[in-house]
C-alpha cells in the first residue's frame, strides 16, 4: 500500500482534523482521541481496479430492485434471533465484550455448528495458541475437522489463507491483534484497527465470506477502536454479563440486514455457552416468592418481554441520612420512586433504609417496571405481602400518576404464558395481547395510591377491574 507524502490527524470522537497530534482535540475537548490517519490509497487487499472504478449512473430509486438479504442460519438460535435470522454472505459482523465474558467460547460453538452443515470455516486466532483454542473446542464439544485453525498475528498472513482457502466463514480473535508491516502506526492502535479492519471487509465482500470479528472493549463498555471501528462493520453485537453471574445478553446495536432490537440470552456453564431458548422464569424468585418486599414486573429487552422479580427491604435507619441502596436498577429512578411513596402516599421511608435488587443479577432499566419497584418498596414498609398471581405493569410520574407504556400486549401476553393471573395495568389502555393473556384479568389503576390497596386488604377493590383481554 502506498505511503502518505504527509501525515495527517483525526479525532475519532469529532472528525476534526488538527495539523499535529495533540493530546486533547480542539473541537471537542475530549482527550487521547487524536490519532493517525493513513492515507491516501486504497485499503490493503483491495485492487486498484476496484478503488478507482467509476459508479455507474444514479438511477430513480423506484426502478432499483429491492434484493432481501440472504441469511443462512447457524443453528444458534439465540444469535440467530440476534442478527435477524443468521448470518449474510459477505456480510462483517463485530462482536465485542469484556474479556472473559465468552466471546471465543460462543464463536467457537458457531464455527463448530457451521462446519456441521457443510460449509468452510476458518477461524484464525492471535491471542491464544492453536492447542490453546483446539482444547477448549475439545472441552465444549466443539472441536469439528471443517473447522480450519491457524494462529495468526500478520494481516498479509491472514489475506494469504482467505485467498488459498476462500472460506464461507472466517472467525478472527480478535481484531486488536492483527498488525499489518505496511503500516506505521503501533499494532492495536487506531489507525492500525481501522486498516486492518477494513482490508479484510474488502476481502470479505469481494469472496461473498461472512466474517465474525471479535473486539476488545474500552473501560466505558465500548468496543476499542473507536467508534470509527464500528462504522466499517454491517452488525455490531455486545456480549454483556456479570462475571458472577452466569447470565450473558447479546445485544444488537447495529445490523444492516435485519432489526436492532433483539436480545438473545445463554448462560455460561463449564461445558460452554448454552443458549437459553425461553427465560421467562429465570428472573423471577425461586422458592417461596411471596414474601414481603417482593413483586414481579415485565421488562422489554429489545422486543423480547421478560417477567423480572424485584426485591426491596425496609429497616430502621442506622443513621441521620437514611441509606439508598440499588442492584440491578437504576439508583436515581429508584431513589425517585421512593420520594413518590413518601410525597404522594405518606409512606415514612424517610426514617428507613430502603435496598432494593432485581432477581438473577439482571439490569433493569425499563420504566414500565416503575410500577413494580413501587410496590416492592410498599410492601417492605407495610411488612405486607403482594398478592400471588399479581404482576404490575407501569410508569409512574412525580406526581403518582400511572402511565401507559409501549408493548403492553406483549407483556401481558407473556406475564399470562407463566402463569400469572392478574395485572395491574395503566389506566385507560385497551391493550391487545395473545391467546395466552385470555385469562388474564386486567385491573384498570389510575394513580399509586390506589395500587397500595392490593397491600392493605389483600384484594383489588379499590382499583377497577376491566374486561380480559
Amino acid at each position: 500500500m502506498p505511503k502518505p507524502t504527509k501525515n495527517s490527524y483525526r479525532c475519532s470522537a469529532c472528525g476534526a482534523m488538527p495539523p499535529k497530534w495533540t493530546g486533547r482535540c480542539a473541537g471537542c475537548g475530549q482527550w487521547d482521541t487524536v490519532a493517525e490517519v493513513v492515507g491516501p490509497g486504497p485499503p490493503h487487499g483491495t485492487s486498484g481496479a476496484v478503488a478507482g472504478a467509476v459508479a455507474g449512473a444514479p438511477i430513480p430509486i423506484t426502478e432499483v430492485p429491492a434484493e432481501q438479504a440472504d441469511h443462512w442460519p447457524t443453528s444458534v438460535r439465540e444469535l440467530d434471533r440476534v442478527l435477524g435470522g443468521g448470518i449474510v454472505p459477505g456480510s462483517v459482523v463485530l462482536l465485542g465484550g469484556e474479556p472473559g465474558v465468552g466471546k471465543s467460547t460462543l464463536l467457537l460453538d458457531v464455527a463448530a455448528r457451521t462446519a456441521s452443515h457443510g460449509r468452510d470455516v476458518v477461524y484464525l486466532t492471535g491471542e491464544e495458541s492453536a492447542s490453546q483454542v483446539a482444547a477448549r473446542a475439545a472441552r465444549i464439544g466443539a472441536a469439528h475437522p471443517g473447522v480450519k485453525l491457524a494462529t495468526v498475528t500478520e494481516l498479509g498472513q491472514a489475506l494469504a489463507i482467505i485467498d488459498a482457502g476462500r472460506p464461507d466463514l472466517l472467525v478472527v480473535d480478535s481484531i486488536q491483534t492483527i498488525s499489518s508491516a505496511e503500516l506505521d502506526s503501533s499494532p492495536g492502535g487506531v489507525t492500525h484497527v481501522r486498516a486492518v479492519t477494513a482490508a479484510l471487509v474488502a476481502a470479505a465482500k469481494q469472496s461473498s465470506m461472512a466474517c465474525l470479528l471479535v473486539g476488545h472493549v474500552t473501560k466505558d463498555g465500548l468496543v476499542a477502536g473507536p467508534r470509527t471501528l464500528e462504522h466499517l462493520v454491517d452488525a455490531v453485537a455486545m456480549f454483556e454479563g456479570d462475571r458472577h453471574s452466569t447470565l450473558r445478553l447479546l445485544r444488537c446495536t447495529k445490523n444492516r440486514f435485519g432489526s436492532a432490537d433483539e436480545v438473545g440470552c445463554f448462560e455460561m456453564t463449564e461445558d460452554g455457552i448454552r443458549e437459553v431458548v425461553d427465560p421467562g422464569g429465570l428472573f423471577l424468585a425461586s422458592g417461596s416468592p411471596w414474601t414481603p418486599g417482593s413483586a414481579t414486573g415485565v421488562m422489554l429487552e429489545g422486543r423480547r418481554p421478560l417477567p423480572v422479580g424485584i426485591q426491596a427491604l425496609a429497616v430502621p435507619a442506622a443513621g441521620s441520612t437514611p441509606r439508598r441502596t440499588v442492584s440491578g436498577l437504576e439508583s436515581p429512578r429508584t431513589t425517585m420512586l421512593l420520594a413518590v411513596l413518601q410525597a404522594r402516599c405518606g409512606l415514612a421511608l424517610g426514617e428507613r433504609d430502603v435496598y432494593a435488587a432485581t432477581v438473577g443479577g439482571i439490569r433493569c432499566q425499563d420504566p414500565a417496571t416503575d410500577l413494580a419497584v413501587i410496590l416492592a418498596a410498599a410492601s417492605a414498609h407495610f411488612d405486607l405481602v403482594v398478592p400471588a398471581g399479581l404482576v404490575a405493569i407501569g410508569e409512574v410520574g412525580l406526581g403518582g400518576q400511572i402511565r401507559p407504556v409501549k408493548a403492553l400486549g406483549r407483556r401481558l401476553e407473556e406475564a399470562g404464558r407463566l402463569g400469572f393471573s392478574q395485572a395491574v395495568i395503566p389506566a385507560g389502555v385497551r391493550p391487545r395481547a395473545g391467546p395466552h393473556a385470555a385469562d388474564l384479568e386486567l385491573i384498570e389503576a389510575g394513580e399509586v395510591r390506589d395500587v397500595l390497596s392490593v397491600l392493605q386488604t389483600g384484594e383489588v377493590n379499590a382499583v377497577r377491574p376491566i374486561q380480559s383481554c
